[in-house]
């Protein structure tokens, strides 16, 4: 099969950092090749070289057997290449459309008539379900990914790189994406997909080619790869893929939630009466469609949401439903630190709530115990003990402890944030999707870390987008459906069938909506 991109000795270097190490890959025309990588592998630097957006230090890309330089985006798109980034380059307030506009070329005529009939050919043609006339900022998370997928194709991309596209999908968006990669193949074209979802890879791809550290190991055909194998490629040694459950021990009550409602800014009822009991020694798995109040159920507990009257959480610090109880509703989350509750966030909206970018992990760890000092001069020997363990045991991929987060890659940032959260010594873990973005080495040391803190009496609320995890690691799973509790049922007991069903169907009196 004839290649549509070739890539020779590529080398990338920050500083004193190399990004890529004569690195020598092929994508084949008409294939999906998977990317795979711990993070800070320099999977995504080593696609932005081929998109434009870096220019490497050394070696040779040819696209279509033709040495080329890519110097810039444009000349990506003038070669027919197209990334699909994390994080989308859309304008909210544009309809779909009108986005779509923005990649014509300066001498093109802008005609919005005729942009939405080549659009609508497009959707037609590789069954995209995108409405060109809605608004970025009434699209979900989904529909912004089909856009740009659809802006890319417009362009006349023939080699599209998609970087960790399920990131944030549910897993019914994930198999309609899935079924639009198998279209886009069958015409001829080559995807490239960054994932750390083993089972994904072997689902979608043709290939898998693996990089550890900045340097190429290999590619294997998906047909003859298990992900063992994979995984081992990936971290240089054998890693075992069994998630434990411990059995809880001491389990006492920690939280008993109820009535728990949220109103949004526009009026909508985002979280509806929920009611449920946390408890110590215990993983309480929530599941979901992404927007079903999973963002407002922890922020309330948190004391970050304003809640409606009536709704209710009641925290138990002696492990005794009969003891005295505090409530953390119209608290904020200084209130509740000052009451002595040790609640620890791992929110969703990783440097927007949970670090500071332009701070290095030693500030980021402070955050967690400036106020306990009585100097106006902060102590940073302990901050700096931490962030050099979390270093150490997380595997962060830093240049140094000193260098800003947001320099970091999205796995390493989370890294940094799980760690600095469980190393509070919490009574109460809240993590929102803690391993988005990991690769299948660090997401295995997170769920052993929460095991940690379960069998220390923790109780932990583990909001989580994969199914086969919630299954293997919660002891109990409360699903959201329409920001209502809509069951909640046992981690041992229950299959990945039965809580898709009610993430999906609301519960009524008598049986399944």
């Amino acid at each position: 099969m004839e290649n549509a991109i070739e890539l020779h000795h590529i080398t990338k270097r920050f500083g004193s950092i190399v990004a890529n190490r004569d690195v020598s890959l092929s994508v084949r025309k008409g294939e999906i090749l998977s990317l795979l990588g711990e993070n800070g592998s320099g999977k995504t630097t080593l696609m932005n070289m081929i998109a434009g957006i870096y220019y490497p230090d050394g070696g040779l890309i040819t696209v279509n057997g033709k040495s080329v330089e890519i110097r810039s985006p444009k000349d990506a798109y003038a070669l027919g290449i197209g990334m699909v980034h994390q994080h989308f380059k859309l304008i909210d307030v544009f309809t779909a459309a009108e986005n779509i506009a923005l990649v014509l070329d300066k001498h093109e005529k802008y005609d919005l008539k005729a942009i939405k009939k080549k659009a609508h050919a497009i959707c037609d043609r590789y069954a995209f379900d995108i409405d060109l006339d809605q608004k970025v900022y009434e699209m979900s998370v989904s529909q912004k990914q089909t856009l740009e997928i659809i802006k890319m194709l417009y362009r006349g991309a023939q080699i599209l790189i998609l970087d960790e596209p399920t990131a944030v999908l549910t897993p019914q968006e994930t198999n309609r994406l899935f079924a639009v990669m198998r279209n886009m193949k069958a015409d001829g074209k080559s995807v490239i997909i960054i994932t750390h979802k083993l089972h994904e890879v072997m689902a979608i791809s043709d290939r898998v080619s693996i990089l550890r550290k900045g340097s190429y190991v290999g590619t294997v055909e998906t047909k003859d790869a298990s992900e063992a194998l994979l995984t081992e490629m990936m971290v240089g040694k054998k890693v075992a893929l069994n998630i434990d459950r411990p059995e809880p021990h001491d389990r006492h009550l920690r939280l008993s939630v109820h009535n728990l409602s949220v109103t949004n800014a526009e009026g909508v009822k985002v979280l509806d009466g929920v009611t449920f009991d946390a408890f110590s020694g215990e993983i309480l798995g929530i599941a979901g469609i992404s927007g079903n109040g999973q963002k407002e159920l922890l922020e309330s507990i948190a004391g970050l949401q304003a809640t409606d009257p009536g709704s209710s959480v009641m925290y138990f610090p002696d492990d005794d439903r009969d003891s005295t109880a505090e409530q953390l509703i119209g608290k904020s989350p200084k209130d509740i630190r000052d009451m002595g509750v040790h609640l620890s966030f791992v929110p969703e909206d990783r440097l927007g709530m949970g670090l500071v970018g332009s701070m290095d992990m030693v500030d980021n760890m402070m955050l967690k115990s400036y106020g306990e000092g009585h100097s106006p001069i902060a102590n940073r020997r302990a901050p700096r003990q931490l962030a050099e363990q979390i270093k150490d045991e997380l595997g962060v991929v830093t240049p140094s402890i000193s260098t800003p987060v947001s320099r970091l890659s999205g796995g390493n940032v989370q890294k940094v944030l799980v760690g600095r959260e469980i190393a509070a010594s919490p009574t109460v873990l809240m993590t929102a999707y803690a391993v988005r973005g990991l690769d299948i080495n660090t997401s295995y040391t997170i769920y052993h870390l929460l095991n940690e803190q379960k069998e220390k009496g923790v109780a932990i609320l583990y909001v989580g987008e994969d199914l086969d995890v919630l299954v293997d690691l919660c002891d109990r799973i409360l699903v959201l459906c329409g920001g209502k509790n809509n069951g909640i049922v046992e981690g041992r007991k229950t299959t990945k069938e039965e809580v898709g069903l009610l993430m999906t169907r609301l519960q009524q009196e008598g049986g399944i909506a």
